[in-house]
């Protein structure tokens, strides 16, 4: 009786460790409210872009009242965990140097214009920024644009001219990666 007691004890540990581990992001993520997506783009300079985001959708709401991005608050430019851009060999983002490597992505809301900010602590939950911001590598600021159509879904797109596209709802938030 004594090693069945402990046996249920443990299987019931197993079981509610499991659950909790499901419940905090693991499990199938494609089952999430905001999925994962991908996008990969050899540019004409030779470098690998991918970016690796989930895609929150509108539902509804209203961008920068009921959802991010909110007017001077970084924004993890997705949801879940913090984007991650990753390239291959060293690139010119908006003409401003970035090694090669894995970054969490961010963007901040300045009103007439947007900040992307690249941070070398990519393994990160999205909201984490704070905590993190001292291992910013690279900020540039870019000008806001109008989108031409309006995606429910976040989405990324990434031209072989290395031309990058965050677009969502309303939002065109386009860069160039050399």
């Amino acid at each position: 009786m004594k090693k069945f007691l402990s046996f249920a004890v443990v299987a019931a540990l197993t079981l509610a460790a499991y659950g909790s581990a499901r419940a905090q992001g693991g499990g199938d993520k494609s089952k999430r409210p905001s999925p994962p997506a991908k996008v990969t783009q050899t540019i004409s300079s030779g470098a690998t872009i991918t970016i690796d985001y989930s895609q929150p959708a509108i539902k509804g709401r209203t961008i920068g009242k009921d959802l991010e991005p909110m007017p001077g608050k970084v924004w993890r430019a997705g949801a879940n965990e913090a984007t991650i851009f990753e390239t291959d060999k060293a690139v010119k983002v908006e003409g401003k140097s970035l090694p090669a490597g894995k970054y969490s992505f961010f963007v901040l809301d300045n009103g007439n214009d947007w900040t992307l900010i690249f941070n070398k602590n990519w393994k990160i939950w999205g909201t984490e920024y704070e905590k993190n911001k001292s291992a910013d590598v690279l900020k540039v600021n870019v000008d806001k644009q109008q989108a031409a159509s309006s995606p429910e879904r976040l989405t990324y797109t990434i031209s072989k001219s290395g031309d990058i596209a965050l677009l969502w709802g309303p939002l065109n938030i386009g860069f160039n990666v050399k």
